[in-house]
């Protein structure tokens, strides 16, 4: 049987620990084609966020794949303290090499609105795994190329569980709440991975080593992610892989229980911000609710072995 075109995407994040597990995944995978990244400030500033997309790509020998700077604040409020889960360099103190190309000079946004009105609509995907400002800035400021976007997913918000900034609020929403409302109102193709089904995808040390005795490098990069990812030495799991979960929803969408909801997104005070609202005025979201946790570890492995 022929082998179906890759899928081209783009992938906006703010490495991140989780992010690079991420990004990693979507390089060993040739279902896509990776158009370039665009960053955002989040998980730490946009400088470090940049330069450590461009050391993946380095580590990767993907020079090839363009890196975009973008948005270095949220739309309306100020930017979040940087997360110290992360360490000081963002990505936990993982050896990685330096750059070795700079960042396109062209702003992300300007880029992407280029990109998707040079190609077919509906042809590019966008994988979004942090704040969602870059996304909202081109919806307000270029909805002609925005509403040729195939599909946005994103991982953000939590339903039904306790947030990770406060009761109902998630990191990459709660950072840029108007933004995060901007895409959800937007009726753009989006479906959201949250905390519910993120938390469920989570890696012992026995995973992380035999994913480092593979002798292929870059799993051996990822086992070295996850191991900064426990909290302790004598924890058995590690914290959830939020953003590999983007990759793996659009890699194997039967590994996830999917639902149609229509949600808000809350613009209120710091301990609201970001909170979604199942709410029968709001705009219908595909939201994955559940997952096959085995299995979509079991597919992390697998591209990651294969090169």
């Amino acid at each position: 049987m022929p082998h179906s075109k890759p899928r081209l995407i783009v992938i906006d994040t703010d490495p991140g620990i989780d992010d690079a597990i991420g990004i990693l995944l979507a390089l060993a995978s040739p279902e896509f084609s990776i158009a370039g990244m665009t960053t955002v400030a989040g998980n730490i500033g946009i400088e470090t966020t940049t330069r450590n997309a461009g050391r993946l790509l380095a580590f990767a020998g993907r020079e090839d794949i363009p890196v975009f700077a973008g948005a270095a604040t949220p739309l309306s409020r100020p930017g979040p303290e940087p997360l110290n889960l992360h360490g000081k360099d963002g990505i936990g103190g993982v050896d990685l090499p330096d750059p070795t190309k700079q960042p396109e000079i062209q702003p992300a946004v300007a880029w992407l609105t280029e990109l998707l009105l040079s190609e077919p609509a509906g042809t590019i995907d966008v994988l979004a795994l942090g704040p969602l400002t870059n996304i909202a800035r081109l919806i307000l400021e270029k909805p002609d190329a925005a509403t040729r976007i195939g599909r946005i997913v994103a991982m953000g918000g939590v339903i039904h569980e306790t947030g990770n900034v406060g009761l109902r609020s998630e990191f990459n929403l709660w950072a840029d709440p108007e933004a995060a409302a901007v895409v959800v109102a937007s009726g753009l193709p989006l479906a959201l991975v949250p905390l519910d089904v993120t938390r469920r995808v989570r890696a012992t040390r026995d995973f992380a080593q035999a994913l480092a005795a593979s002798g292929r490098p870059l799993a051996a990069m990822v086992a070295d992610l996850i191991e900064s990812y426990f909290e302790t030495t004598t924890h058995r799991e590690s914290r959830p892989l939020h953003d590999p979960c983007v990759m793996l929803l659009a890699l194997a969408p039967e590994l996830f229980r999917l639902e149609d909801l229509r949600l808000s997104v809350s613009t209120g005070s710091a301990e609201e911000a970001g909170a979604l609202t199942i709410d029968e005025n709001g705009t219908q979201v595909q939201v994955a609710m559940g997952v096959d946790a085995p299995a979509a570890l079991d597919l992390l492995v697998a591209k990651l072995t294969a090169i």
